[in-house]
């Protein structure tokens, strides 16, 4: 079978090269984030602001003399005809008080514009969707670019896993990178936390309390979950949007996707039988390499787990069947 490598290059596409649509405070953080990761060599700032591309590449441009040599610059939808990986962060803001599926609607009108642009001149790149309500946002992308499932992408519950694992580690006095825990299902209110598999460094997550003299009790659980849910309306009702720590989630997946590290990251996708669930984009643990997302891991889960997962994907099917796009 060819590889992607000779795949990508036969479509004239270039690995190294990336395209951000919006440069709104997650678009050019992850630029910038991009710019410093020796990824890529050529990245292309698309808005519909152009002056606020223009402003963003020559800020960012101008740390280039400090890390490897990439050529940033605002362009337009043309500039991404070779482009291997196009990164949508595009869409109304967040307001405080505002849920991510209260901007389903706003966005939708919005990618019906992006996405056909981005489909006219590259057909063969992969899409990483990060605009909010993002597992929406995924199933209307993956619709309307008409690309291949394992090939469109949202950032899905990688930063809810890491504020997850973050939240965990604090409470029981260890280094996050050493906790193994999931949160899967909507980036959002009916995201589900994986406590029945979570561990710390494969030891069991009850049985390495009771050595540490660590209570990790129903009460401790239920608030460090409600704690990771609610980041991010803590993070707008204090400055307004969230942008550093997503910027990272960006910079880990299209890791992942360049040097097909085969990384299990729970990324939203299209799931079409795991779990009993047809038809919807949510987060779950998945297999990414060059050509996307290549396999779904089916993560055991306890019975209320796997209930809370599924009202998590019947609320999201719910506000699809209620958007027109």
């Amino acid at each position: 079978m060819e590889s992607l490598h000779e795949n990508k290059k036969h479509k004239n596409l270039n690995i190294q090269k990336c395209g951000i649509i919006g440069c709104g405070a997650v678009g050019a953080t992850s630029a910038h984030t991009l710019l410093g990761s020796g990824l890529f060599s050529e990245m292309v700032l698309i808005d519909i602001n152009h002056k606020k591309a223009e402003g963003e590449a020559m800020d960012i441009g101008h740390g280039a003399p400090f890390v490897k040599p990439v050529n940033i610059y605002a362009g337009d939808y043309p500039d991404l005809s070779d482009a291997y990986l196009v990164i949508v962060t595009a869409g109304a803001n967040q307001m405080p008080g505002e849920t991510r599926i209260d901007l389903a609607e706003k966005n939708v009108k919005i990618f019906k514009q992006i996405i056909p642009e981005i489909v006219k001149y590259n057909k063969d790149c992969i899409l990483l969707i990060v605009s909010n309500p993002v597992d929406i946002l995924t199933s209307v992308a993956l619709k309307l670019s008409g690309f291949e499932p394992g090939r469109v992408i949202g950032s899905g519950t990688v930063l809810d896993t890491g504020r997850f694992k973050y939240l965990l580690g604090e409470h029981l006095g260890v280094d996050s990178r050493n906790v193994h825990a999931l949160i899967i299902g909507e980036h959002g209110d009916s995201e589900v936390a994986v406590y029945s598999s979570a561990n710390i460094s494969g030891v069991d997550l009850d049985e390495f309390c009771q050595t540490c003299n660590k209570c990790i009790d129903h009460h401790s659980m239920r608030r460090i979950y409600e704690d990771v849910k609610n980041s991010a309306y803590e993070i707008i009702e204090r400055k307004g949007a969230t942008f550093y720590a997503i910027a990272r989630v960006v910079k880990r997946i299209a890791q992942a996707l360049i040097r097909d590290e085969n990384a299990i990251l729970t990324v939203s996708s299209l799931v079409d039988g795991h779990y009993g669930l047809y038809d919807v984009c949510l987060g779950l643990p998945s297999v990414v390499g060059q050509n996307g997302v290549k396999q779904i891991i089916d993560t055991p889960l306890d019975d209320d787990e796997l209930k809370q997962l599924t009202d998590s994907a019947m609320k999201l099917k719910e506000v699809l069947d209620s958007l027109d796009f």
